[in-house]
């Protein structure tokens, strides 16, 4: 009897949130008459044959319902959203406005005006190692190891020789913590604590994990941190000219949702990432809106036995 194997190829994206295509590779196929595409309603044709190979599958609905905070917009046939931040040039002009004005140069002059400049660095770093008995956040202190973990991050952003221009953390204790110990290394920059980026239960994931039930909704967790996400995560204001390095000490699951929307993978692909304590990730956010990753949860920079994952 022949091996089969299978696989399957569905793209639901942000940018559109239907399934294209599934497909699944069953060893030979037996030939199937006529090789001509069948017209679908609106003039679109689809193959009335898969190639030899490959059963061609229906789109099914396999995608979960997104969030209602979550916008998927319409799709274009792209897998790229480029207004994801709402902050193309041409969305920020008063298009009717424009009709009532002289000519395209005016039309090309405003766009130019709205347009980017800079680029924006993001380092989004996990709190270091705390104490997972404390009962209240103010008891969930960081432990020795943690403090040491917090030095050793500092270091390495200090060794990065970079201009940062802000340290932005969670409110929370572990996280304030962490970001004191880190300034430590990079003196001047400036602090600011906010609520926006404390722990929580973003989006249900998607595989569920079954012995993991948020103590809080999602509906409320997740609307504060797709808050969290629209406030800090787009590209430089028009008035920026220089490039910006930015520090946000927050929590595992803010960091993955955050790293999953940026990219616009599923957002409910989050759980599925994992980061390291006192990690750091790095996102670049150019001035036409394309975003990279250049890092994702990198210790490397500590020593084996000082990582941990709580």
């Amino acid at each position: 009897m022949s091996v089969r194997r299978a696989l399957a190829l569905a793209a639901c994206g942000l940018a559109g949130g239907s399934v294209l295509l599934s497909a699944v590779v069953v060893g030979k196929q037996p030939a199937r008459g006529g090789g001509d595409s069948e017209p679908r309603p609106g003039g679109s044709a689809v193959p009335s044959a898969a190639p030899p190979g490959l059963l061609l599958l229906p789109p099914t609905a396999s995608c979960p319902p997104t969030a209602g905070w979550i916008e998927r917009p319409a799709g274009t046939g792209s897998y790229w959203d480029s207004n994801w931040d709402r902050r193309e040039p041409l969305a920020l002009i008063n298009l009717k406005k424009k009709h009532e004005e002289t000519g395209e140069e005016e039309l090309a002059s405003r766009l130019d005006h709205c347009k980017a400049k800079a680029t924006r660095h993001i380092f989004l770093i996990r709190h270091s190692q705390y104490n997972l008995d404390g009962r209240a956040d103010k008891d969930r202190t960081l432990t020795p190891l943690g403090r040491e973990q917090a030095e050793l991050t500092g270091r390495r952003l200090a060794s990065l020789g970079l201009k940062f221009d802000q340290i932005i953390h969670s409110s929370m204790t572990r996280a304030t913590e962490t970001t004191e110990i880190i300034s430590k290394h990079l003196p001047g920059v400036k602090k600011i604590s906010t609520d926006l980026l404390r722990e929580g239960a973003p989006i249900e994931p998607d595989p569920p994990v079954s012995h993991w039930k948020p103590e809080a909704v999602y509906y409320e967790d997740g609307a504060r941190i797709e808050a969290a996400f629209r406030n800090f995560i787009h590209r430089a204001d028009a008035k920026q000219e220089e490039d910006s390095y930015e520090i946000f000490v927050c929590h595992a699951n803010v960091i993955r949702y955050i790293v999953c929307r940026a990219l616009q993978f599923p957002p409910e692909g989050w759980l599925r990432l994992s980061l390291n304590n006192g990690s750091i990730t790095h996102l670049v956010i150019r001035p036409n809106g394309r975003v990279a990753l250049r890092t994702l949860g990198d210790t490397g920079f500590m020593p084996p036995d000082k990582i941990t994952r709580t």
